[in-house]
Order: C-alpha cells, then structure tokens, then sequence
C-alpha cells in the first residue's frame, strides 16, 4: 500500500476531480466528511487528508510516500523530497509588491512581511540584499499601510487584494501551482506502485 498526503483546503476539491479522472477512487470519501483517513477500491492507496504547511513534513519523513501540495509550501519547507510532477491546478504567483506611491529601491536592509520567511530570504540573498523577515500569518497587506514593513513577499492571484488596499506588485519571484511529490526512499523501495499511480496522472493531465 502507498499513502498519499493531500492538503486540506481550495485545491482539495480540483485534486480530487482529477484523481477521479484518472480512475483513482476513494468510495467514502465526501465533502462533508470530518474523517481524515480514505482508501481506494482495492485497498492499495491510503489517503491521510492534512494542513497544506504539512504535507512535505509528512512526506519527507516517510509517513507519506506521496504527497500533493502547492509548490509554496514546497519552496518554504526547503524539505528534501522529490518534485515529479506539476499538476496545473491553482496557478498562482509569488511576488514582491509595495505601496503604490513607493517607488521602492531594494536598499539593505529592507523590512520584509511575509507568512513566507524563507521563500523572501532566498529571493533577497540571490540579489544580495539583506532583509528583516517578519513572518505574519494573516492580512500581510497591512504591513506597508501601518509603516511595518517595506514590502511585502505574497503569493498573487488577480492583484485584485493589493490593489485595494494600495499596494502594487514590484517584481514577480516564481510561477505557482500544485505539485506531486514524493519521498526518496519511498521511490525506491515502492517504485512500481509509485510509477503506477504518475502514470494514472499523467494519461489525464496530457
């Protein structure tokens, strides 16, 4: 049996209609479920449903072979796991963005908000800037308006949040979207069953 971990939230739902494609059934499960375990028809997939910020943890240390998660939490884990394949679900961005009336030079040291410390951290290091991460988990937007933060490193859908409420992306980090990864030694010791179930994803994702 191999256990798939998926991210609990808004691209659950989109996750499962493409495992439903690919002929990956799990007959109890439903959305209105509290249960967090499921198994498939024939007992060869286990499905552990847990927070996105999880997933790699749990892959990375083996209780998960497989996991399917957004390529954010990827990049701010640094987890060491492989990254197979991109799902294109939930596409996304990450970015660097400011008051609109700020014409911001990146000058060290620079106060950075961000519920993504490591993601901002790598990204200002390649430029060699020094910053000041200030991890916040909620409303990061807030952060310029009250004289917090410089900046802010967000993930970006629409730009629709930032511009209401003054801020403007300044510069595009990376593109992202849903990822299938899985854990090295899991691929293997397990790697027909694993090959098996990309193949499953693949023939629906082309």
């Amino acid at each position: 049996m191999i256990t798939l971990a998926l991210a609990k939230g808004r691209t659950a739902k989109d996750t499962f209609r493409l495992l439903e494609k690919a002929k990956i059934h799990f007959p109890d499960f439903h959305e209105k479920s509290r249960k967090l375990v499921f198994y498939n028809e024939n007992q060869t997939i286990k499905l552990i449903f847990v927070k996105a910020v999880d997933v790699t943890t749990y892959v990375e240390k083996g209780a998960a072979d497989i996991g399917i998660v957004g390529k954010d939490n990827i990049l701010e884990a640094q987890a060491d796991i492989y990254e197979l394949l991109d799902l294109n679900i939930g596409k996304c961005k990450f970015a660097v963005a400011s008051l609109e009336d700020n014409s911001i030079s990146y000058t060290s040291p620079l106060t950075v908000a961000t519920k993504y410390p490591n993601v901002a951290q790598t990204f200002f290091n390649r430029k060699g800037i020094t910053i000041d991460a200030i991890k916040l988990n909620g409303s990061v937007e807030l952060a310029p308006l009250i004289g917090m933060a410089d900046v802010i490193v967000d993930i970006v859908e629409t730009g629709s949040t930032l511009k209401e409420n003054g801020l403007s992306t300044i510069e595009d980090i990376e593109e992202i979207s849903t990822r299938l990864v899985v854990n090295k030694a899991s691929f293997a010791t397990k790697t027909s069953q694993i090959q098996q179930f990309i193949t499953q994803i693949k023939s629906v994702l082309e």
